[in-house]
Formats: structure tokens, C-alpha cells, sequence
């Protein structure tokens, strides 16, 4: 067990209330991105940036879980564990397909992806909006 990662000592869900926050956040993010085409160009603007915030909030959140469940997939050597039990047979490789998921799934380069596109269109349009303020 590698006791320098993080995922060892922070185990424990995050409080329901930032869950709570971070899927808000990504149900907002998504409306406000859908509701794009209807508004005229101030609002627009306003559920851009809403929308874009939402996602980087939102893919933040779900690249740090999905990240957290692989190295602590890994720390605690889960699959060995679940391979090594007297469980049984069909109910083992059950448990063995989803921990192993959290490995080989592409989910958190999925969100990290999004996570940071979105971070740097937002640094951008805000760039690009504070120039034309100055100018």
C-alpha cells in the first residue's frame, strides 16, 4: 500500500452538501448551455459564462473522484483482494469487472479534458472581454 497518496487517508465521501453543490452545478452548466440558441446577445453571454463555469467546476470535481477511486483501486490492491476472497465465483468477477472499470476506464482523461478546455476558453473569453472594455 503506498502510504504517500493521498487516497489513502482521505477515503471518506465528500459532505453531502458539496456533492449536492457540484451536481447543481453541472445540471446548471447544462441548461444554461441549452438555452443558448433562445436568448438575444446579452443573455447569451451571461449563460455562456455560466455554462462554462458550471463545467469547469463540474469536470474539476469529477477528474479529482474518478482519479481518487483508481489510486485508491491501486493503494489498496482491490482487485488482488477481491481475486484472493471466498467470494463467490460469478459475484467475484462482478466485483472484479467494476473496481477494474475504475482503472482502465477513459472517464477521468474524458473529464480532465473538459475540465481544462473549458478553464482555458473561459481565461480566454475573459481576456478578450476585458480588452474590449480597455480599448
Amino acid at each position: 500500500m503506498n502510504k504517500d497518496n493521498n487516497s489513502v487517508f482521505n477515503i471518506k465521501p465528500s459532505p453531502k452538501i458539496l456533492r449536492w453543490f457540484f451536481f447543481i452545478s453541472g445540471i446548471i452548466a447544462t441548461a444554461a448551455y441549452r438555452v443558448i440558441f433562445l436568448l438575444d446577445s446579452y443573455w447569451i453571454d451571461v449563460a455562456w459564462y455560466t455554462g462554462t463555469i458550471g463545467f469547469v467546476i463540474y469536470f474539476w470535481h469529477r477528474t479529482n473522484i474518478e482519479t481518487k477511486r483508481a489510486n485508491i483501486v491501486n493503494d489498496f490492491r482491490l482487485i488482488e483482494a477481491i481475486q484472493k476472497s471466498d467470494i463467490e465465483n460469478e459475484r467475484q468477477k462482478a466485483l472484479v469487472y467494476i473496481v477494474n472499470t475504475s482503472l482502465t476506464s477513459k472517464a477521468r482523461f474524458n473529464s480532465a479534458f473538459i475540465f481544462i478546455a473549458s478553464l482555458v476558453v473561459l481565461l480566454a473569453s475573459l481576456a478578450l472581454d476585458i480588452y474590449d472594455l480597455i480599448y
